[in-house]
């Protein structure tokens, strides 16, 4: 993910009230924990929501892809574009909603450069009145932490110091509590089926990219200035799903394996999503003796 571009602010300040009754409130992450005999708690296998409680053919996803050919992000370790890493996982993402029953969900592309083309994503997931905005991307690291290696007969950049996956909302966007629960419900899918997110974002040494860990279980950051998040309307989140200049971790992340694990992660995560929002049937009246 690139640096911060300044924009505007185009959405509405958040309901801090909000944001603490959502924090104090438990944490509804659609995924099953059982303890270990040492005590500790494990995750176990995900619980998928009842289908007929989310009316999926009316739920619109929007599947934001990170980017563009042009402006394609960091290089890989072995100088794969990011954009392309991007699309790849997207494109996964967004056969499995579809195959789930979410068929209104739309993989988002645009070719103009930034801001315009971040404003234009935006506007877009606006006008379509989404109801769920999930920005794809991978990650790199601070010039200082870069190293170079050889690789294919070429020099690269690399960093093994970090791993791991990373979630970002933001505050300033037009629904931030519907946001801070997505990336929850996320996260914690995630952590399901074994993928740790990377605590470093939250480090002094990260300097002005040092950002605020808003959960700690599920790590979800706070970053107010991405605009995409900002000036999108409906519940936004943007994933950074792994380190693509760390060596190990982008082997991983060309995997079918690991694709389709952060894919059906995504997926439940919508479902409960979907469901949480669900409009609760009204209880049956009692009838009275003899009527």
């Amino acid at each position: 993910m690139g640096r911060p571009i300044p924009g505007d602010n185009a959405a509405p300040p958040c309901d801090r009230d909000a944001f603490d009754e959502l924090s104090a409130a438990g944490r509804d992450d659609g995924a099953r924990r059982v303890d270990t005999a040492g005590g500790e708690t494990a995750a176990a296998a995900p619980l998928r929501p009842s289908p007929s409680s989310c009316n999926r053919t009316a739920f619109r996803v929007i599947v934001d892809v990170g980017h563009t050919v042009d402006r394609h992000g960091v290089l890989s370790a072995r100088g794969t574009t990011e954009y392309r890493f991007n699309l790849r996982l997207a494109n996964r993402i967004e056969q499995m909603l579809v195959d789930a029953g979410f068929g209104k969900t739309v993989e988002l592309i645009t070719a103009a450069p930034p801001p315009r083309g971040l404003f234009e994503r935006a506007a877009r997931a606006n006008d379509v009145r989404a109801d769920l905005f999930l920005s794809i991307h991978h990650d790199g690291v601070p010039d200082a932490f870069v190293e170079k290696w050889e690789y294919d007969g070429s020099e690269h950049s690399f960093s093994d110091r970090f791993k791991g996956h990373s979630i970002f909302i933001s505050y300033d966007n037009g629904n931030p509590t519907g946001s801070l629960r997505f990336g929850r419900l996320l996260g914690n899918q995630l952590k399901a089926r074994g993928l740790q997110y990377t605590p470093h974002y939250a480090e002094k040494f990260m300097g002005n990219r040092q950002r605020k860990l808003v959960d700690a279980e599920a790590g979800v950051y706070r970053y107010d200035q991405l605009i995409v998040l900002r000036s999108t309307r409906m519940p936004a989140v943007l994933l950074e799903a792994g380190s693509i200049v760390n060596r190990d971790e982008e082997l991983l992340l060309e995997s079918p394996e690991r694709q389709a694990a952060i894919a059906a992660a995504v997926t439940d995560a919508v479902e409960a999503f979907c469901v949480a929002r669900a409009p609760r049937k009204p209880a049956r009246a009692a009838r009275r003796p003899g009527v």
